[in-house]
């Protein structure tokens, strides 16, 4: 089936205002196929001034992260009602320096998806491994355990789309091959449909995560279970837009 080719820019800690009205205006002003779906993941202060910048409906807002409670005494922290309020339509969960970086592991990752989603707004859930389970051969293993926490707390997957960030090439230069990706993305759609069923599976986009740049986007072009890219430190550069065309 056809899915809708997605693509999320997460500027991670990166940006002002002057950067990112920027990369907006860029947006706003570029060709962009009517048939793929662009989201900007900004630093939190930044979300409602970008989301008023945004004029193409193909590009909407999205978070990096939130809490699963609505509100209260939760300090530093981000509701999904607050980032609604700022126009995200998205947020970003499980990205591997929150699992890393501030310890999040699978449960709870999974309990904010599931109140995220809840509170209505979708979800790129970011699964990988790191270059050690890559080499002990436990790709696939670690991947699943990852899915099967949030597969424990949410049966309905329409609004949810899987990033498959290999962590040892984020921000290395290294990126898995499009014929490597197209194998694990194809394995975890696989699983996908043992746990919610064939045609759920299949309507389920499934990003490559892994280092895409303007260069290399265009080699996943007709690798079927590649259905866009969650792209890092190119997002907040010229080519973001090449990767955005890279399926023209």
């Amino acid at each position: 089936m056809a899915r809708t080719f997605f693509v999320g820019g997460n500027f991670k800690l990166n940006g002002s205002k002057q950067s990112i009205k920027e990369i907006v205006e860029r947006l706003n002003t570029a060709s962009i196929p009517t048939n793929v779906e662009v989201v900007i993941c900004p630093p939190a202060p930044y979300l409602d001034y970008a989301a008023s910048l945004v004029s193409k409906p193909q590009v909407t807002v999205g978070a990096q992260n939130t809490y699963l409670k609505a509100s209260g005494a939760y300090t530093g922290e981000n509701s999904v009602e607050q980032i609604k309020d700022c126009g995200a339509k998205w947020v970003i969960l499980g990205h591997s320096e929150r699992r890393s970086y501030f310890h999040e592991d699978d449960k709870l990752i999974a309990e904010k998806t599931k109140f995220a989603l809840g509170e209505g707004v979708g979800v790129i859930l970011c699964i990988g491994e790191t270059l050690e389970q890559k080499k002990a051969g436990i790709t696939l293993k670690v991947v699943e355990t990852q899915l099967d926490a949030v597969l424990a707390e949410v049966k309905d997957w329409t609004n949810i789309v899987v990033a498959y960030e290999p962590v040892w090439a984020i921000g290395s230069g290294l990126a898995a091959t499009p014929e490597d990706a197209q194998e694990i993305h194809a394995s975890i759609r696989k699983y996908l449909a043992e746990k919610l069923g064939k045609d759920a599976a299949e309507k389920i986009r499934i990003l490559y995560g892994g280092s895409a740049n303007g260069k290399n986007a265009v080699t996943f072009k007709d690798k079927p279970d590649v259905d866009g890219f969650l792209v890092g430190g190119a997002s907040l550069k010229p080519e973001f837009v090449d990767i955005i065309n890279s399926r023209n």
